[in-house]
């Protein structure tokens, strides 16, 4: 395994852990949201972190580490509202919740190792800001795309931007917490 996949799974393991654990408190009561409603949530939590990043003062007491988490887990919840839309169940058994998960990450992974094969690892050169600001481009892409009903016209849809979000939230928690 390279050091990026242990990395990668070092801090999947630690989303879902928080994934799983907040299941136990809430449920599944996220189902609820329609996915510009996911896609706001993750807004608020993308610019908490510029905003953090800009002035360096944190007036809840929390730091930027679990927003990136956040948005982890958000983007997570949004793959799976796009693979269950049309499955009406509200609360889904924790077993299944966790299958979802990993699948989702899964192809989450597998686009991540084809882009860095590409890329040649180029994120690890990047600044956390920077991928921040990417973070929040691809926000405002996703939500032209959910306010033009999914209608592109050479774009990748809303799940690309999604992955690509997870992927770019990874490497910041990496960034940060691993090197």
């Amino acid at each position: 395994m390279s050091q990026t996949e242990t990395q990668y799974r070092q801090v999947i393991q630690r989303c879902k852990e928080l994934f799983l654990k907040k299941n136990q408190d809430y449920g599944t009561a996220w189902r609820i949201l329609r996915l510009p409603s996911i896609t706001d949530q993750i807004y608020i939590k993308a610019q908490r972190i510029r905003t953090l990043q800009e002035t360096g003062i944190s007036k809840v007491g929390e730091g930027i580490e679990p927003e990136f988490v956040g948005i982890i887990n958000y983007c997570v919840m949004a793959l799976i509202q796009i693979q269950l839309r049309n499955d009406p169940r509200m609360e889904l058994p924790t077993d299944e919740l966790e299958v979802l998960y990993d699948h989702q990450v899964g192809q989450v992974m597998h686009l991540l190792f084809a882009k860095n094969h590409d890329y040649g690892e180029a994120w690890r050169e990047m600044r956390v800001s920077s991928m921040t600001d990417i973070i929040l481009m691809k926000l405002l892409r996703t939500k032209q795309i959910e306010d033009n009903q999914g209608a592109t016209l050479v774009s990748e849809g809303v799940d690309a931007n999604y992955m690509d979000m997870i992927n770019y939230a990874v490497f910041c928690l990496i960034k940060l917490t691993l090197t």
